[in-house]
């Protein structure tokens, strides 16, 4: 059982510590998702492997036949659509096997709250989270790494009590005007007539 005070890790580290090309696309991963650090990458991964380890089961299972596993394989590819993992119209265990970390690394809590553009960066909605600025339905959360379901999404606001709910909050009017910006085609110069003019 264990030690309440010492809790059993939830993620494997890497077997070799120090390899060149892993540990740059490691650092590519905790730029673009404005992760804290390696271990939350970690612990992405071993949720990944996980998922693939029981697809993998559950496909030698049902090639034998085994009627539990076909139930099984329903509500893991129920489970994984809810969450938003899979987006295909009718999933199977191959489009599970074939699963990235970003994929998971896409519904954690911070990313959502940085691509719905409720935070000018993905390291902004990390700290807004943490002091706790935002809500999902009546509940705040305060986990970047909490992994949104779809049916969550459009639950997530800022909290009542944060100077963020304010829509005249000096940041929100940049973001807005950040949101704007990007939405706007580009100016296209008006042609200059050949010859010069007149």
């Amino acid at each position: 059982m264990g030690d309440p005070k010492f809790l059993r890790r939830t993620y494997d580290t890497p077997k070799h510590p120090w390899e060149a090309t892993r540990m740059d696309e490691e650092r590519k991963l905790l730029d673009k998702y404005g992760l804290k650090n390696k271990k939350e990458l970690w612990k992405a991964q071993s949720i990944l492997r996980r998922i693939r380890g029981q697809a993998r089961e559950l496909q030698a299972r049902l090639r034998t036949g085994e009627p539990q596993a076909q139930q099984e394989t329903a509500l893991l590819l129920a489970r994984l659509t809810r969450l938003g993992v899979l987006s295909v119209a009718t999933p199977s265990l191959d489009d599970v096997l074939a699963l990235t970390t970003e994929d998971v690394l896409r519904r954690r809590f911070e990313t959502v709250v940085f691509g719905h553009g409720l935070a000018p960066t993905a390291e902004s909605a990390r700290k807004w989270i943490v002091q706790g600025h935002f809500t999902m339905g009546d509940h705040r959360v305060t986990r970047p790494g909490y992994l949104v379901r779809l049916d969550e999404e459009s639950r997530i606001s800022y909290a009542g009590t944060s100077p963020f709910a304010s829509d005249d909050h000096p940041m929100r009017v940049a973001l807005r005007e950040r949101l704007a910006a990007k939405a706007a085609p580009p100016e296209v110069p008006a042609p200059v007539p050949e010859g010069g003019g007149a």
